[in-house]
């Protein structure tokens, strides 16, 4: 059945349901109202009388159908509703309605889980719960089958033009894992910080460093200290090509060894700034979910001197190629239709504040004044997912200038 079809025929039977459920219920011996008195009138629950009478209140017949109740609970009401003395033509009509819902169900969804994955595609508030419920549902099971979890995955990346080179790009990586724990011992928990796309013919290998300006080889000046947990728990690095693992040693598991990591990546030279006009391009940063969480706070601060203009949004399944290049069109068919959004977050690091991890505005100081940035020229956006899918790629990208030809 085409799309349209099935909208019609959805909205069909919503709008049928709602109007019958009206009926039954004005039939009903002593016009109860309200879900309370529905319920004691004809002897089902309070939360069914209220999900029934909720759902058909409502305008819109898609939106009718999202809310009304399964068609087992409905049959069940149709069945109290001619005990208490509703006339059996009204009961009979009502009836058929959830005949033809269950048909529809049965046909064009397979289940009711089914249904509201349809449903919810029209429905932007219906979609949100719908897509919330089912992320919740990955973490708990990638948690478990993992062995580890976080509360907050934070990844916020400032860009700043090289000061030594002003073609080239500095990219600092400001990472934190907050309420990081193994939910069983001797699991591995892993993360990285990459870059994806590089041609090494034009630019340096990546050689990150702390904010103190020693290359990253260990544990020694990569966490910030003041905003960790006490005591340290132990991280080890490894360098591939150009991927730095990191790995958290071993500290213990479930609720005890609940740490808070964060430390600081320092990327000299990362991204040409501009594009040679051949081949225009985005440029683009990305976060990788690659611990089970229940939050992604991912953050893009763009020195003002670039001209920041809002980023595009790209989230990426992962599991089949890896990490995606935003402009590599054959990663377009792993991109996921999701109801994220980027939000704009003004100028100057005091607006990133957020509950999440109240002590942020200070971390970001604590960077700028390292590095000698003035911290109200960058200007940013921040997406900010609840349950980021385990093994999927939120990046976002700008159109990178182009070469000037002369």
């Amino acid at each position: 059945m085409s799309e349209a079809k099935l909208e019609a025929r959805i909205s069909q039977i919503g709008g049928q349901l709602a109007r019958r459920v009206n009926r039954v219920v004005a039939a009903i011996p002593g016009s109860p109202a309200g879900p309370l008195r529905l319920a004691r009138a004809v002897g089902i629950d309070k939360v069914l009388a209220s999900r029934l009478l909720r759902a058909a209140a409502g305008k819109d017949p898609v939106a009718v159908l999202k809310m009304m109740p399964g068609p087992e609970p409905l049959r069940r009401f149709a069945i109290a509703a001619a005990k208490a003395g509703v006339a059996r033509e009204l009961v009979e009509q009502f009836q058929a309605a959830v005949a033809e819902f269950d048909e529809l169900i049965r046909t064009e969804a397979g289940d009711r889980s089914g249904l509201d994955a349809i449903l919810a595609a029209w429905l932007p508030e219906a979609r949100q719960e719908f897509e919330l419920r089912r992320k919740q549902a990955v973490y708990r099971a990638m948690s478990q089958l993992k062995g580890s979890s976080a509360d907050v995955l934070l990844q916020t990346v400032f860009i700043h033009r090289s000061q030594d080179d002003p073609d080239q790009l500095d990219l600092v990586w400001v990472m934190g894992l907050l309420g990081l724990q193994r939910l069983r011992p001797e699991c591995t928990v892993k993360f990285a910080s990459r870059r994806v796309a590089f041609d090494k013919s034009t630019g340096q290998e990546r050689r990150p460093e702390t904010l103190d300006g020693t290359p990253i080889e260990g544990y020694e000046g990569l966490l910030v200290q003041e905003f960790c947990s006490r005591p340290l728990a132990p991280v080890q690095v490894h360098h591939m090509n150009e991927v730095v693992y990191y790995t958290l040693g071993q500290n213990g598991f479930g609720p005890p060894s609940a740490t808070d990591l964060v430390f600081v990546e320092v990327n000299r030279h990362e991204l040409p700034r501009t594009v040679p006009p051949d081949r225009p391009r985005k440029r683009w940063v990305s976060a990788e979910v690659s611990v089970a969480a229940k939050l992604l706070v991912f953050d893009a601060l763009v020195h003002r001197e670039l001209d920041p203009t809002e980023p595009e949004l790209f989230i990426y399944d992962t599991s089949f190629d890896g990490l995606a290049n935003v402009n590599d069109p054959a990663r377009d068919i792993d991109r996921m239709d999701l109801a994220e959004s980027v939000q704009s977050m003004g100028t100057g690091i005091g607006k990133f504040r957020t509950n999440d991890v109240p002590w942020y505005p200070q971390l970001l100081s604590r960077v700028c004044d390292k590095l000698g940035w003035d911290g109200n020229a960058f200007g940013g956006y921040r997406c900010r997912i609840d349950y980021p899918l385990y093994g999927s790629q939120v990046a976002m990208a700008w159109n990178a200038p182009v070469q000037d030809r002369g």
